[in-house]
Parts: C-alpha cells; sequence; structure tokens
C-alpha cells in the first residue's frame, strides 16, 4: 500500500493530481491511500506523522510557505519520503537537489498525465532497493518494516516494545533481548542509550540534561555514564546527515 499526500494551493491541480495518481494505482493494483493538502503549513503542521506519506506531490509555487520550505520540513523528519515538485516555471533545479526532489512535473494539462505517470514509474522502481526493510516476528504477527519508520525500541523483563510510525504510532512486542536486536541494527542509525532503550538517532530531537527527546515529545533519561558518549553519537549522526 501507498500512502501519498498532494499539497497544492490551486484546487483544479489538487483535484487532477489525485484523480491521475486513483487512476494509475488502480490500474496497478497497489493499495493506497491519497490526502490532499492546500497549503505547506497544513502538511508541515503534521510533523512527525508526515512519516507516513512514502510520496508527495508538492506545489512549489504556493503562498507564505512555498513548496521548497516545506519540503525542508519534510525532509528534517525523513529522507525516504518521495518528493516529486509541481511547478509552473522550472527555476528551482538546486534548491530542489538539496532536499532530494525525484521529479518536477509541469503545469501542463496537456503533459501533466503522462509526467505524473513517469514519475510513479521512478519512484516505484526506486522502492525496490531504497528503502531499508526489515522483517520482525512480532507477538502481533510476522511484518515487514521500514527502519526510518521505527522510532525507537523499550525493553522491559526481556519484553521489546517497538513504536513504529504508520498512520499513527503504533506498538508491536516481541519476547527477545535488547542486545540481540541492538546488533541486527547496529548499521542502521540505531543507538543504545540505556540498558531499555534503543532509539533511532534520525528522530532524535535533542539531548540536554541527561535527557534524550524523541520528535514524537517521549523523554528518556540518559545514565551519567553514558551521556557524553551518547551526546557525541547523536551529534556526529545528525553531523551526517
Amino acid at each position: 500500500m501507498l500512502n501519498i499526500a498532494v499539497c497544492d494551493d490551486e484546487l483544479f491541480f489538487r483535484n487532477e493530481i489525485e484523480s491521475i495518481l486513483i487512476s494509475y494505482l488502480q490500474n496497478c493494483g497497489i493499495g493506497y491511500s491519497i490526502d490532499a493538502f492546500k497549503s505547506g503549513e497544513e502538511l508541515s503542521l503534521l510533523g512527525i506523522e508526515m512519516l507516513k506519506y512514502d510520496i508527495v506531490f508538492l506545489d512549489i509555487n504556493m503562498d507564505h510557505m512555498n513548496g521548497i520550505e516545506t519540503a525542508k520540513k519534510i525532509r528534517e523528519q525523513s529522507k525516504d519520503v518521495y518528493i516529486v515538485f509541481v511547478t509552473a516555471y522550472i527555476d528551482y533545479t538546486l534548491e530542489g537537489y538539496k532536499v532530494d526532489a525525484v521529479r518536477y512535473i509541469l503545469k501542463n494539462n496537456n503533459t501533466l498525465k503522462s509526467a505524473v505517470t513517469e514519475s510513479m514509474d521512478a519512484i516505484r522502481e526506486k522502492m525496490n532497493y531504497s528503502i531499508s526493510l526489515k522483517e520482525f516476528e512480532f507477538r502481533e504477527g510476522r511484518l515487514t518494516v521500514s527502519l526510518e519508520h521505527i522510532l525507537y525500541i523499550e525493553s522491559n523483563l526481556h519484553k521489546l516494545t517497538f513504536y513504529v510510525m504508520e498512520d499513527s504510532i503504533n506498538k508491536y512486542t516481541m519476547y527477545k533481548k535488547l542486545d540481540e536486536v541492538e546488533s541486527e541494527l547496529k548499521d542502521s542509525g540505531f543507538l543504545r542509550i540505556h540498558q531499555s532503550y534503543l532509539v533511532n538517532c534520525s528522530h532524535v530531537k535533542k539531548v540536554v540534561r541527561y535527557t534524550l527527546i524523541m520528535d514524537n515529545g517521549a523523554e528518556m533519561s540518559i545514565p551519567k555514564a553514558r551521556y557524553n558518549e551518547v551526546r557525541k553519537s547523536v551529534a556526529e549522526y545528525k553531523g551526517v546527515i
């Protein structure tokens, strides 16, 4: 299933793009959910919940918060969301490169359908190898999860609880040692901050006063013995992305 957002301050183009997408996805037999937003502010206010979208079609030339500014807000939360810019003028190439846009689509009624179709074809091809997926055997069932969607993992008496961003933050559990999962995810940006917590560094908002704060507002204490190491590790990670 693909979760898609269409953000454009012109109702006509919001409806046109959504209609083209529905036809494309139905013809391909792909399950989907499409949400429409009339401004960059409306979309960016979702904060961490923007993670639920696989693809965002984003108008560049919007008032107040334009598409480039909105894309930067998206990138603060995720590097895996596929961004397709929709614009009346191709004059933002450099800025689009900085936020890793997949495509630019011109607001041209004659080419809009073919441009949206080509963009979706390109994204589907990229998805086959660019998103880090891992299969887990949870008590709730076997699930394949995008590692970027895991916010953190909590351990309590050998029961692990995974906090995963989907349509909302969902919890999945398994009986396993946190040491084992830490070893499995050591090269994927996860950091052990406490004997009971393994966090996804890409969703760490800040580290302050022996406390780590996540994007969703969750706060976790950091033992004094680990504090400097955790601060250094988070800073190094944030400096890379």
